[in-house]
């Protein structure tokens, strides 16, 4: 019986150990299979991973040039400081009672009549200028004049009464035409002394020099015009002439005179600019004297 068993189990031990071996040998070659299979699949993955490590090294590598944009809520918010400043700092502001309108601005406003009487009363009229002319100058004048000739021109005065349209005309001119004149230059030649042709004719005027004066110094000076026509009988061109009869009556008026050889002309603008223009004169008390 004994014998039998070992018979029985000898046989079955044997078989046990094959299955067991190939059991080992089967989980071995799994297990070597499942090793080749991990090993395998990282070989394969391995390049990838390269790659991606690869692309990252060089995207690290490049340089940012461009800035990153700032969130559109946050550029919005550096932008507009203005919009956001009011919403923000903002306070209420209480509303004042507006001011009463005083009485006389109420009268004003309901009373036409009364409010432009008003005015009239409390606004200050304008002071009243001085009227220009004869008044606050003079009542007379004498004004030296120098017009065009046939040569180089005439000088003559004007004088008379500032409110009458006549004026009276003195000036020293050869008397008669072309010879009389040419003979001037010579030697003294017989002269007038009134108006020539041409002093009335405001066309010819080419300078004019004003001056006025007051009633009792207008016939001292009127005088002594009459008295220079009435001694003066020769005309020269280069002493007596027309430039020094005037500058004689300026004189006579207390006036600054040029040199009296000048064109006409130049003669009466030098006169008028000597004497820095002033439109009055008032003679001294001993000028009744020549």
């Amino acid at each position: 019986m004994a014998t039998a068993n070992r018979i029985v189990r000898g046989p079955l031990f044997i078989a046990g150990f094959f299955i067991v071996a190939a059991l080992g040998t089967g989980s071995a070659s799994a297990q070597e299979t499942g090793t080749g299979q991990e090993v395998m699949r990282q070989a394969a993955l391995q390049p990838d991973h390269q790659v991606l490590q690869d692309g990252s090294r060089q995207e690290n590598s490049k340089p940012r040039t461009q800035p990153r944009k700032p969130h559109v809520a946050a550029a919005v918010a550096g932008t507009d400081t203005l919009a956001s400043a009011p919403a923000t700092s903002a306070k209420p502001v209480s509303a004042k009672p507006a001011r009463k309108p005083q009485v006389a601005t109420a009268v004003a406003a309901t009373d036409p009549l009364s409010g432009a009487s008003a005015d009239s009363a409390t606004t200050p009229k304008p002071a009243k200028k001085p009227q220009s002319g004869a008044v606050g100058k003079g009542p007379y004048y004498v004004d030296f004049r120098a017009r065009t000739a046939a040569s180089y021109g005439h000088a003559f005065v004007w004088y008379g009464k500032t409110s009458e349209k006549a004026v009276e005309v003195a000036g020293l001119h050869p008397a008669g035409d072309e010879v009389p004149y040419i003979l001037g230059h010579l030697m003294f030649v017989p002269s007038e002394t009134g108006a020539s042709y041409g002093d009335l004719d405001p066309q010819y005027l080419t300078a004019n020099y004003r001056v006025y004066l007051n009633e009792a110094d207008a016939q001292k000076v009127f005088a002594y015009i009459k008295h220079l026509q009435a001694t003066s009988p020769l005309w020269n061109a280069e002493t007596t002439n027309c430039t020094a009869f005037i500058g004689r009556i300026a004189t006579f008026m207390g006036l600054k005179v040029p040199f009296h050889l000048k064109k006409p002309e130049e003669y009466v603008n030098e006169l008028k600019a000597m004497n820095g223009g002033r439109q009055t004169a008032q003679l001294a008390s001993d000028s009744d004297r020549w």
